[in-house]
């Protein structure tokens, strides 16, 4: 529960700086989180086939 509680802190701290934060910061910012999670997904399904 605590930890549900502190995710949920650190998520609210972080959507109140991207708010403050210029467009195209953030974009960017999105573009590479999102291209980390793909190569995180891609590389966890090649190594199930595995």
């Amino acid at each position: 529960m605590l930890f549900l509680v502190a995710a949920l802190l650190l998520l609210g701290v972080l959507l109140g700086a991207v708010a403050h934060a210029p467009l195209a910061f953030s974009a960017v910012t999105a573009a590479v989180i999102a291209g980390w999670l793909a190569a995180f997904a891609a590389r966890e399904r090649h190594a199930r086939r595995h």
